[in-house]
């Protein structure tokens, strides 16, 4: 997860960072709390062993050491149980984490293929503008070409009928 992490984009790998070793600090947390009540409970019982062969009633260290290791096992399961739910929302976490990643990846794919259609379509209509104020040069000049052939028609149809009747 760290690598896939270190992959990505610079905005996108702080956040991830960021979340990725705030989750490594809480387990980090839970392990040692764990490695504590087990170590607690060890020194615990130990030394109860010491205190039941100074104790002169066996029954009523027995009644006394067996109430306390209930309680020391029920602490150690509660704490299992929170490590378990920890671990659990934890992959949950990571799951979501990769699913987010992996819709932002095919976004990005989207975009980047919007990105080089656009330029397409930018591309082709600059070709077509293009074009169309070449025509537009073509028909100007065409309509002043057929203009001055018109006036030239008139100017020698009147020169022609001028002389004819002048004579």
């Amino acid at each position: 997860m760290d690598l896939e992490a270190r992959s990505l984009q610079p905005n996108v790998k702080a956040v991830l960072l960021a979340k990725l070793r705030e989750y490594k600090y809480d387990l980090n947390n839970l392990k040692s709390e764990h490695k504590r009540l087990a170590s607690a409970n060890s020194n615990q019982a130990a030394r109860d062993d010491l205190l039941e062969s100074g104790m002169a009633d066996a029954m009523s260290v027995s009644a006394n050491q067996r109430g306390r290791l209930m309680m020391s096992t029920e602490r150690l399961n509660e704490s299992s149980d929170r490590i378990k739910e920890s671990r659990r929302t934890m992959l949950e976490t990571e799951e979501l984490g990769v699913s987010i990643l992996q819709d932002l990846h095919q976004q990005r794919q989207s975009l980047l293929h919007a990105n080089d259609t656009l330029h397409g379509v930018d591309d082709n209509i600059s070709k077509s503008k293009k074009i169309l104020t070449n025509m537009s040069r073509r028909m100007s000049r065409n309509k002043w070409i057929i203009s001055s052939i018109i006036v030239v028609l008139i100017v020698t149809i009147a020169l022609i009928l001028y002389f004819k009747l002048s004579k």
